[in-house]
């Protein structure tokens, strides 16, 4: 099976297929690095991914893929890696993409994923991760959204035996957003940045994994110069 880097190093067991992984995370954090690194060595170790990203443009990311020294035009060319973009449409504009959502409203995206998530043959070797999913909330109201992702998503990548990542930026949604989305995944991470004086960490954790054993701590994280993330030794 495909390796997720950083969260794998914290756990005694792989996590399983079919798994929803919710991420929280602290606007300054390393997250979208952290997304960057976990897509790398997901692809690295066999598996294929669906990057879904709202937060950068697909340029972006696949610069960032090039950084790490991986070649997302040729994985793209070979079905290993999908990079959908969700971004321009946040922007008012018509993607050039092969992979793009024109809108961001649920009520016109729900048939799409009854037709294409909530379908498909088993696929355990697929992962598939939204950058900033708060992104959502800026176009729908929070229990619409929520529910599309507790009845559509997340059962459908459970169905499917994929791999989801759900990111969530932190302190700006209601407090039923947080425990909604927690309770419907199997593993929740928090990316978080500690302050004190004139130090700063990037840290990392996992806070809950209903799969098996695990190291509850915080973690620094270090940043390499291609901006490549690890866990500090």
């Amino acid at each position: 099976m495909p390796r997720i880097p950083l969260i794998e190093d914290l756990t005694a067991a792989s996590i399983p297929p079919g798994s929803n992984i919710l991420v929280e995370y602290d606007p300054v954090s390393q997250w979208y690095n952290a997304s960057i690194t976990i897509t790398a060595g997901w692809l690295r170790t066999g598996g294929r991914v669906d990057y879904d990203t709202f937060a950068q443009s697909p340029d972006d990311v696949r610069a960032q893929l090039r950084r790490v020294g991986m070649e997302p035009e040729a994985l793209e060319k070979e079905g290993k890696l999908t990079v959908t973009d969700w971004y321009t449409a946040t922007l008012g504009q018509k993607s050039k993409e092969k992979y793009s959502h024109e809108s961001l409203r649920i009520s016109e995206l729900s048939i799409y994923f009854g037709q294409t998530i909530m379908r498909g043959e088993p696929e355990p070797d697929h992962m598939y991760i939204v950058d900033d999913e708060s992104t959502f909330a800026k176009f729908n109201d929070e229990k619409t959204w929520v529910e599309l992702e507790l009845t559509r998503i997340m059962p459908g990548l459970k169905r499917r035996r994929a791999i989801g990542f759900c990111a969530v930026m932190k302190g700006i949604h209601s407090e039923w957003v947080y425990k909604r989305l927690e309770g419907a995944s199997e593993v929740v991470i928090d990316f978080n940045v500690d302050e004190v004086g004139d130090v700063t960490r990037d840290l990392m954790r996992i806070r809950s994994l209903r799969s098996g054993g695990f190291d509850r701590r915080w973690h620094e994280l270090k940043i390499g110069t291609n901006l490549e993330v690890t866990l500090e030794k």
